[in-house]
């Protein structure tokens, strides 16, 4: 299944996406759930996917406003420096431990929806990630048993303000600018892709490719990472782990490549879909 949080006609939903329409399951399952983290707690991905068997849709993907896969997720946990590609090019010594950080659901944007450029920085760079997003709670998962606490995955754009990332040696600053980061345009189910499956990361500025690698390549495993972070702090549904970007970031390019109003960029999983979105200049 592919699953998404939408707005229509100023109302807040989720629903399911059957062909290029989509099933607007906060109707359909009104008064049981009201989003889908309520829906990951209830474990109810397999009933959900009975619910829409035989569904034509309810509204064109057109015609809704996409919302962030997971607006109100109660953690997102981001994991720096998690490709060789990367590490490389920023310089870092090799670490034997993840780098984390946080993001905030408020920082986030939807499918199509702008990435807010501030004024106090012109220093915008993309970073094309893959999102696993929690279907079950848990603590000290096993690297083993890791696949059966994963709803899903979507593309995530962690836009980063690099001049105030670089404030201190701890990012939260340079990470969580309202609106600057993006994540959609859906989830892809567990059931759609095979445990283990090698994801193929890409990110495009303006159609021209910057970013192209695969899960294969990260550091720290998706397994890995869900023992690592569920041994500090509880899982819960719909948790997201944002699982850390490849070499080819702007901050790094020569000349610096920074997003700019006006500009579109693109993070595509090629077994997910692919998430986009235009940049705009903030007005004071």
């Amino acid at each position: 299944m592919k699953l998404l949080s939408f707005k229509i006609d100023g109302r807040a939903s989720f629903g399911a996406v059957v062909g290029d329409k989509v099933v607007d399951l906060g109707r359909k399952f009104e008064g049981r759930f009201v989003d889908l983290v309520d829906l990951l707690k209830a474990d109810a991905l397999a009933e959900t996917e009975r619910a829409i068997a035989d569904a034509k849709g309810d509204y064109a993907l057109s015609d809704i406003e996409f919302l962030p896969v997971i607006p109100n997720p109660p953690k997102i946990i981001c994991i720096g420096v998690n490709y060789e590609t990367h590490r490389s090019e920023i310089g870092r010594d090799p670490s034997k431990m993840p780098m984390v950080f946080a993001r905030f659901p408020a920082t986030q944007v939807g499918h199509l929806q702008p990435m807010t450029l501030p004024p106090e920085t012109p220093t915008f760079d993309y970073e094309g990630e893959i999102a696993v997003i929690i279907g079950k709670a848990g603590r000290r998962i096993s690297q083993e048993n890791c696949w059966e606490y994963i709803a899903g995955y979507a593309p995530y754009n962690d836009g980063s303000i690099r001049d105030w990332q670089r404030h201190t040696a701890q990012w939260t600053p340079g990470k969580n600018w309202y609106q600057t980061g993006a994540f959609g345009p859906w989830m892809t189910t567990r059931g759609e892709i095979s445990d283990n499956q090698t994801l193929h990361l890409m990110t495009r500025l303006n159609g021209v490719e910057l970013q192209n690698a695969d899960s294969s390549q990260m550091i720290f495993s998706i397994p890995f990472l869900i023992q690592y972070c569920s041994t500090f702090i509880p899982l819960e549904p719909g948790d997201v782990i944002v699982t850390g970007t490849p070499g080819g970031v702007g901050v790094r390019r020569e000349p610096k490549l920074f997003m700019k109003d006006g500009d579109v960029v693109e993070v595509e999983i090629t077994e997910v879909g692919v998430l986009r979105n235009p940049i705009k200049a903030e007005t004071v």
